[in-house]
């Protein structure tokens, strides 16, 4: 009778507000609000608890116009940001997910995670129409991190891919993980253009994404995203956590912060795995993650990059600025 309780308790706290943190009595029993997504660069909070729970998530296919370098472009989202929000989990959560389809949408959507064992990771479930819902349950068998993206079939699942509809999901192992000074979620994606019958807005070309050749290849969805007064901060001394994911759709990314070594990698986002030490470059598959720690030491602006260099020129640069003291022993200019 008691897990009845808690069951009904999660789906009443998961309707609040969201970001908001309560302590509520419920029959006679305490619980408190736990905070499961966050939008780029920003990261869930540390899974706090011991024992695995039912999560109650909550996502809504948007289509919308938004900018893309200077230019406006069709965007199609969860949740209407691009990427779509960080989902942060634990080894053994019940996940009840429900994913609605705005009404004022054109195509259907679902969705695809990849940290689910089951048909379509998701996807063979959640096909939902315009104006409509569907909610699925999963249990979450894996640490890690995972991809999850749109997975249509109409018009394609490419298509749906290259217009935004991806993120990330973390699950924490059973001990969750040690803390850092800052977390912060990157994400890579490529874009394929061609004008629409509005002149003044971009929409999808099937004809470049079917010849690999992206007109844009930014960081959390636009270039600059990351840069000037949207630069991600840190001080000297901060050890840093990145979860990093590229969707592709088509291309590799070789993530590289110039200044700077990777302390740790976390391979293809695998925890309890392979974690290599002092890195330079780390390679991130179509529809792959990673995450990397690193302690900054010098103060100073940081560049993330794809080292696949000539994306630089289509967006794929984003900044890190470090604030501080020096350390002449680690770092320093010499005179002529």
């Amino acid at each position: 009778m008691r897990m009845n309780r808690v069951t009904r308790f999660q789906r009443f706290k998961h309707s609040l507000m969201a970001g908001t943190v309560v302590a509520v009595l419920f029959n006679g029993l305490a619980f408190s609000e736990e905070i499961n997504t966050a939008e780029a660069p920003h990261v869930p909070p540390h899974t706090s608890r011991i024992m695995p729970e039912t999560v109650v998530m909550k996502f809504e296919a948007k289509e919308f116009v938004g900018p893309l370098d200077g230019k406006n472009y069709k965007f199609w989202s969860f949740n209407g940001t691009v990427p779509g929000p960080m989902i942060r989990v634990r080894l053994g959560d019940t996940v009840e997910f429900h994913l609605s389809n705005d009404s004022s949408n054109q195509f259907p959507h679902n969705i695809d995670l990849h940290a689910v064992n089951g048909p379509g990771g998701g996807a063979a479930v959640t096909l939902v129409a315009p104006g409509e819902k569907k909610v699925f349950q999963f249990k979450t068998l894996h640490p890690g991190l995972f991809i999850y993206h749109c997975a249509s079939p109409v018009p394609s699942i490419p298509e749906h891919i290259a217009n935004g509809m991806y993120g990330l999901i973390l699950v924490e192992p059973k001990h969750g993980l040690s803390r850092v000074d800052h977390e912060f979620y990157v994400f890579q994606s490529e874009f394929f253009t061609q004008p629409s019958e509005d002149e003044d807005v971009l929409e999808f070309s099937l004809e470049k994404g079917m010849a690999e050749q992206a007109d844009y290849v930014v960081f959390n969805g636009n270039s600059g995203a990351l840069m000037g007064n949207n630069a991600l901060q840190a001080e000297v001394g901060d050890k840093i956590r990145i979860y990093f994911g590229n969707i592709g759709p088509n291309g590799a990314s070789s993530f590289h912060i110039i200044g700077e070594v990777f302390d740790e990698v976390y391979l293809e986002g695998a925890l309890n795995g392979i974690t290599n030490k002092n890195v330079q470059t780390t390679l991130v598959p179509s529809a792959g993650a990673t995450i990397v720690e690193f302690k900054v030491d010098i103060p100073g602006d940081y560049l993330l990059v794809d080292h696949s260099i000539f994306r630089i020129n289509k967006g794929a640069v984003g900044m890190l600025t470090v604030t501080g003291e020096e350390d002449p022993e680690v770092f320093r200019a010499l005179p002529d």
